[in-house]
């Protein structure tokens, strides 16, 4: 009608889309399991430990004329052998277990077994030591000999300790294989390797 005014057509915004999540391609990193952040600590925790170690047996022996050298038990080379061994048994359970579960255990008992026959060595190193007069009291160099040795000793039964709960977790034929923890278990086995490699070669030199 004359003198009415027409009000102006209101426009629709058009409807938003909702927030889509990113999904993250195969080609992306994986962030870190709880596990391997708790082991990779646990890692730095141990390399300060020895470094503090390895630096006051440095001081001591350049601070007092009462260092006494002495020869290395040669069992503690086989030793080092044994343990790389286990490291390589190891691994290769780890990628066995992926194709074949059932498989993948035999390499997880035999890194068992060869992880306490390291232990067992080093036991018999130690009396070796103990039948040549040499104890933890008799010289600064023995004390951080037996130091060294007993701490990674410990550590490789706490490798140990996981192992066994890996292993009992493999058993279970109808849950799934339990990767994330068989991958922070074989990141520190390959960790105490590459520690007493370091250790070897501190008290061959050293001591």
């Amino acid at each position: 009608m004359p003198g009415i005014a027409t009000p102006p057509a209101q426009t629709v915004p058009p409807p938003v889309a909702p927030p889509t999540a990113t999904l993250r391609t195969t080609t992306d990193p994986s962030p870190l399991e709880p596990a391997q952040t708790g082991v990779w600590l646990a890692i730095g925790t141990i390399c300060m430990s020895f470094a503090a170690l390895t630096s006051a047996m440095v001081v001591r022996q350049g601070a007092a004329q009462d260092w006494r050298h002495f020869p290395l038990p040669h069992l503690l080379y086989v030793n080092t052998a044994v343990l790389l061994a286990s490291s390589g048994t190891l691994e290769w359970s780890r990628r066995r277990i992926t194709v074949a579960r059932l498989a993948g255990l035999s390499g997880v008992y035999l890194t068992l077994a060869l992880g306490l026959l390291f232990v067992t060595g080093q036991v018999i190193a130690w009396r070796q030591l103990a039948a040549q007069g040499l104890f933890l009291a008799t010289a600064p160099s023995s004390a951080f000999f037996y130091v060294f040795t007993a701490l990674h000793g410990l550590h490789v039964l706490g490798g140990l300790a996981a192992l066994l709960y890996v292993l009992r977790r493999l058993r279970r034929i109808g849950g799934p294989a339990p990767g994330v923890a068989l991958r922070a278990a074989a990141l520190y086995w390959h960790f105490m390797g590459a520690l007493w490699l370091y250790l070897l070669v501190i008290l061959a030199t050293r001591v």
